[in-house]
């Protein structure tokens, strides 16, 4: 018996060589599947007004009270935040603003940024939204800013 019969002294065939049809790149998404995920965040925020309409955030026992106005007794800077998306999902902008001015200009921030998202998915591009750490210092900075005005005096208008 010849000692290359036996399948153990077999070689093993060498790797295949990639060809031209293992580069080829992969077929564009259609415009459906890139629309998918832009879609898809906007009907979770649609949902989630239509809740804080249906189910209004003024009257006691629907939502639980914010832990921090609970045991500080300071306004975060979320607090009021329902009532402000109740109000603006009824149209009374006025009472948005009062409720919680900065949540209201993140509505206005989160529209124009899906906009964007809406647009570039459409042709094909990503949204990549890359922030230096200066520009995230100064969002924490107005945060604070914010949380501290409205628990002064002075600035009892942006209390809610």
């Amino acid at each position: 018996m010849d000692a290359s019969a036996s399948p153990a002294a077999a070689a093993p065939d060498p790797a295949p060589v990639p060809g031209p049809e293992l580069h080829t790149p992969p077929a564009p998404a259609s415009r459906l599947r890139r629309l998918a995920a832009p879609v898809g965040v906007m009907a979770a925020v649609v949902g989630a007004f239509g809740f804080v309409a249906a189910v209004d955030p003024n009257e006691p026992g629907h939502y639980p009270v914010c832990p921090m106005l609970r045991f500080t007794g300071v306004f975060c800077p979320g607090c009021g935040g329902l009532r402000s998306a109740h109000a603006f999902a009824h149209g009374d902008l006025a009472a948005a603003l009062g409720a919680n001015a900065l949540a209201v200009v993140g509505y206005a921030v989160f529209a124009v940024v899906w906009l964007l998202w809406m647009f570039r998915a459409g042709r094909g591009r990503n949204l990549r939204i890359g922030l230096a750490p200066g520009y995230w210092w100064g969002i924490g900075a107005l945060l604070l800013a914010f949380s501290v005005v409205r628990n002064l005096p002075f600035g009892s208008a942006l209390a809610p």
